[in-house]
């Protein structure tokens, strides 16, 4: 089954109020939706764009709370596109508040305009320090019309064992909402997500923010989308089916093969999502003293 996946480079910039934010959503969607994707993904924390016209002067903390008051709109918004253009779009992530706890949330919508969602597990010392986020503590695997799969949040990319439990599971496309402001943040979710993509013979998307706020922490962002796959014969020659420029605002579109990548999992050169010795890992590292 072939799958066409668009990955969009949402450009931040100043707005005056909701509808300056719902009429850019719009018109990203529509463009997307022109090349008939089956996903559609945006970045992480792209509503942070409605920060512009929050007060964010005086109490970032409470300022980020205070997005959680859009929460509804918001996801109104994106299952109404998800329904209207017939994708499961993955709503990049949005600050949300349960139970006070403020988490970093991906939600995806199916073209039914279901609701789904991944908490982010793994925090950044920005959200941690300077937003008081909470952690989330559960993985899980989507099935979908178009194969099953997974979101992991920027920075949880870069811990490769929830990309195997996942993998393990059965996922067949891992999704990563990003969000950095410097090439070296980009990098280390750009590389991650190509490593995921090939010890796990997995499809890996991912894409980030780009553009400005005057909000702190929100200054400048750095990144683009890319779509990855394993390194082998069936395969693009680099493993990458797609792959945006820098810093511009556009959509990153590929079509990947479920059947091939089932293939490739059995049969491909090597074969590391099944290779692993799991007995290994149950026993403890030997540590051997060998000072001069």
């Amino acid at each position: 089954m072939k799958v066409r996946i668009a990955a969009v480079q949402y450009l931040l910039r100043s707005i005056s109020n909701w509808e300056d934010f719902e009429n850019q959503v719009r018109f990203m969607l529509k463009a997307a939706a022109e090349y008939k994707p089956n996903f559609v993904m945006l970045p992480e924390i792209f509503t942070s764009q409605l920060l512009s016209f929050l007060d964010t002067e005086n109490n970032i903390r409470a300022a980020i709370r205070s997005m959680h008051d859009y929460t509804p709109r918001y996801l109104d918004l994106m299952a109404e596109l998800a329904k209207k253009y017939n994708i499961y779009l993955i709503g990049g992530s949005h600050p949300n508040l349960r139970n006070s706890l403020l988490y970093n949330t991906s939600f995806m919508f199916s073209p039914k305009g279901d609701l789904f969602s991944q908490d982010k597990i793994h925090r950044t010392r920005w959200e941690k320090d300077k937003w008081d986020t909470s952690a989330g503590d559960k993985l899980h695997l989507f099935q979908t019309d178009y194969g099953a799969v997974s979101i992991l949040i920027c920075y949880d990319i870069e811990f490769p064992e929830l990309s195997r439990q996942v993998c393990e599971a059965g996922a067949d496309i891992i999704f990563v909402p990003s969000s950095t402001d410097d090439r070296q943040g980009f990098l280390r979710v750009r590389y991650c997500s190509h490593a995921r993509a090939i010890e796990n013979q997995v499809y890996v998307a991912m894409t980030s923010t780009v553009g400005n706020l005057p909000v702190e922490g929100l200054g400048m962002h750095y990144g683009c989308a890319s779509i990855l796959t394993p390194s082998d014969f069936p395969f693009s020659r680099d493993g990458i089916a797609a792959e945006g420029e820098i810093n511009m605002e556009q959509i990153v579109i590929a079509d990947v093969d479920l059947n091939i990548l089932a293939q490739n999992r059995i049969n491909g050169t090597t074969i590391p999502l099944y290779d692993k010795r799991r007995e290994i890992y149950q026993n403890p590292v030997d540590i051997v003293s060998a000072h001069c």
